[in-house]
Parts: C-alpha cells; structure tokens; sequence
C-alpha cells in the first residue's frame, strides 16, 4: 500500500507547521504538503494529488466550504477532513453538507487528530462526540 498523501489547507503557518510535524511523526510513512489557502490548494492538488486534504473553514480568499465543494467536484475521491476554530454545531453541518468526510476544532488532542485521520481513510465520518452530542441534541 502507497504511503498516504496529506495536504494541509491553511493560512496560519504555525498551524500548518505543527499539524505537519504531528502527521510526520506517525512512523507510518505519511507525505504531508502545505498550502497557505484555497486557490494554492486546488493548484497543488491539479500537480500532485492527494488521498486526504485538512481544511481549515476561514481563510481569506477562498474560504473552506468553497474549497471543500471544488475538491468534491473535481478530485471526487479526496477524502477532507475540517480542521476548524468554529466549535459551533452550524459549521460542522455546513462542512458536511459541502461534502467534508469529518469535522475537528482546533483544540483536539493530536491523538483525536489522529484517530479522525485514520477512520475518514477507512471509509468513515469523524466528528467529535461532544460536537455530535450537540448536534443531535440541537
């Protein structure tokens, strides 16, 4: 089995840094790229494609929702996963709707990065069980 392909959507790059250092440090052989927004994004995927794209919502220009519905409409099988200061339930459900396979808030534990990471490659959905708690409970 290839390696996993990762690219990190985001315009912090202290963001973009520690999430790379944190998907490296897996031991299993992840490939993790950057990109500092969403028009970056997309140029990078047309050159060299991914298995799993991390999505931060608000960035300027493009924002993560168009980003999401574009990486859905023209690389279908890119899994995303929303890696998102918003905690509110709204976000997540928008994030789903525009096609994101999971939705993580910025104050998850690496471990729970991690987890997320490994289920929407699986085949699966990953919200957080707080977030989904809220969710049905709206």
């Amino acid at each position: 089995m290839n390696a996993l392909r990762i690219l990190i959507v985001d315009d912090h790059v202290v963001v973009r840094e520690g999430l790379a250092r944190i998907l490296s440090g897996t031991g299993e052989g992840w490939s993790v790229s950057e990109a500092s927004g969403g028009f970056q994004a997309l140029d990078r995927l047309r050159r060299e494609p991914a298995d799993l794209v991390i999505v931060d919502l608000s960035m300027p220009g493009m924002g993560g929702l168009e980003l999401i519905r574009r990486i859905r409409s023209e690389f279908g099988r890119t899994a995303v996963l929303v890696l998102s200061m918003h905690a509110e339930e709204q976000y997540a459900i928008r994030a789903f709707k525009a096609g994101a396979n999971g939705y993580l808030t910025k104050d998850t534990a690496s471990t729970e990065l991690l987890k997320a990471v490994r289920k929407v490659m699986a085949g699966g959905a990953h919200v957080s069980a707080d977030l989904a708690e809220r969710v049905v409970l709206q």
